[in-house]
């Protein structure tokens, strides 16, 4: 699939994700209108967007540098075929003190 580049669908692509959100928190908000829910909506709503920020920034700018990822899919096999200090399980030289 070739990337999004156009700026006005990449907008629009964005203000649709924001309307099916609202849309969809409606609905459960509908269905189950209680503070209990609404609380649980706001906090999963807010640790995706935690996680996602992580996956896609923090990762990036402070833990790895040189990777750049290209979706979910990308940093789950990024986590799981090797990190910064190299392939999975395997010691930094400063955590197996330099040996």
């Amino acid at each position: 699939m070739k990337d999004l580049t156009d700026p006005f669908w990449i907008k629009l692509k964005g203000g649709l994700f924001l309307v099916l959100g609202g849309l969809s928190a409606a609905l459960i908000l509908i269905e189950s209108p209680s503070l209990r829910t609404a609380a649980l909506l706001a906090l999963t709503v807010w640790c995706f967007c935690r996680f996602y920020y992580f996956a896609f920034y923090v990762i990036q700018h402070y833990v790895d540098p040189g990777y750049r990822f290209s979706g979910l899919g990308s940093f789950v096999k990024y986590c799981w075929s090797k990190d910064s200090r190299g392939r999975r399980g395997e010691k930094s030289e400063e955590e197996d003190g330099g040996r």
